[in-house]
């Protein structure tokens, strides 16, 4: 079954509101990211993976995923599209303050434009569902970025640019190798396969009675 991303709204809030913090499912989404990728690639330790992360809860999945992937061994490197204070949701913030505390993890962050990086993978948490209108700096240049580079590319929930409801795409888009989106497939993602590369739905951890009223 496919579903609105403001179904998903309502049930992430529904789910919430029992008690199923977001924080929770934010952590599930990155590491069920996680998994995906190393089911994909193998054992990720010692490999370069550089996320890019926007400022909302898309941007918390990568941070989540960071942290688990540290703990493989990576060598990971997150660049922040903005600056930290202006990260939008207490959950994101949340994983922010704890990469903080890992060196292990290197961090950047502000308004950078131009990137200069080799990694084996690159993760695209920037911009998810709630994308509407043209894509502006720095986004666009990290999008830009991304698809330049030769790595595999990797996209939390779904590629940046994408309209998840109609498959339609912004000004410019992320061409992923792999997308994994959360809890139920949102109806415009499956619609380009050009852009999402394998596909997977992931559950979360949302309690099912989270749907009532909603579907």
């Amino acid at each position: 079954m496919e579903i609105s991303v403001d179904q998903m709204y309502q049930i992430e809030n529904n789910g919430h509101n029992m008690g199923f913090l977001k924080k929770f499912m934010m952590e599930n989404a990155g590491a069920a990211s996680v998994r995906r990728l190393v089911e994909k690639l193998g054992n990720p330790e010692s490999k370069n993976i550089l996320i890019f992360v926007g400022m909302g809860n898309n941007g918390g999945d990568g941070l989540v995923m960071a942290r688990h992937l540290s703990g493989y061994g990576s060598k990971v490197t997150v660049v922040l599209l903005g600056l930290s204070e202006k990260i939008k949701t207490e959950e994101s913030n949340w994983n922010w303050s704890i990469l903080k505390k890992m060196p292990s993890v290197k961090l950047i962050s502000g308004d950078p434009t131009s990137f200069d990086f080799n990694p084996d993978v690159v993760i695209d948490g920037i911009l998810g569902t709630g994308i509407s209108g043209e894509i502006k700096e720095p986004y666009a240049s990290a999008i830009n970025y991304i698809n330049g580079l030769k790595c595999f590319k990797f996209a939390v929930d779904v590629p940046s640019g994408l309209n998840p409801d109609t498959g339609e795409t912004a000004n410019i888009c992320v061409k992923s190798d792999m997308t994994v989106t959360f809890h139920k497939m949102k109806r415009g993602i499956p619609k380009r396969k050009d852009l999402t590369g394998e596909l997977y739905v992931e559950k979360i951890g949302i309690p099912p009675e989270s749907e009532e009223g909603v579907l």
